[in-house]
């Protein structure tokens, strides 16, 4: 068990969010369920948390009521291996009202911000050959969803 572990509030949608999020990442399952009780602030018997793990990484969603929303001061940061999971993830999360922003973050439908990441990029960020870590930083701030490619044809200075 982690001892730290995300906590995203919802207005009536863990559930939901949830079950998509379990749909989208490999080696993730629903862990756990708890219902509102009688005599507590939500109605009795509608889903009040889950508890979930994505590739992992354990979860818990609270349907918490309208008076939080979800800002991109804080998403989640996720490591791809190569463009094909990224073009992948990207797809799924941007479906169904999510939303692309730049440099390769986006809001899912959920208005939940993520960052889809090549994790290629962080070593060429960090060569010490100033002008190719300036290249690709120049290629990645002109993109929205991340081009590994373009990217690393930036880096090789083509």
């Amino acid at each position: 068990m982690r001892k730290i572990s995300p906590f995203l509030w919802f207005d009536n949608r863990a559930e939901e969010a949830a079950n998509f999020y379990t749909s989208v990442f490999a080696n993730s399952r629903i862990t756990d369920m708890t219902r509102y009780g009688e005599g507590s602030p939500g109605t009795p018997g509608r889903v009040m948390s889950v508890t979930f793990e994505l590739e992992g990484e354990e979860f818990m969603a609270l349907n918490g009521g309208p008076m939080f929303q979800f800002t991109p001061a804080i998403s989640l940061f996720v490591k791809c291996e190569s463009q094909q999971e990224v073009d992948e993830l990207w797809s799924k999360l941007c479906a169904d009202g999510g939303e692309a922003q730049q440099c390769g973050w986006l809001k899912d439908r959920f208005g939940l911000s993520w960052q889809i990441v090549p994790i290629k990029l962080r070593d060429m960020l960090r060569d010490p050959d100033r002008a190719k870590s300036k290249r690709v930083m120049d290629a990645l701030l002109k993109m929205v969803k991340l081009d590994l490619p373009a990217l690393e044809r930036a880096y090789r200075g083509e």
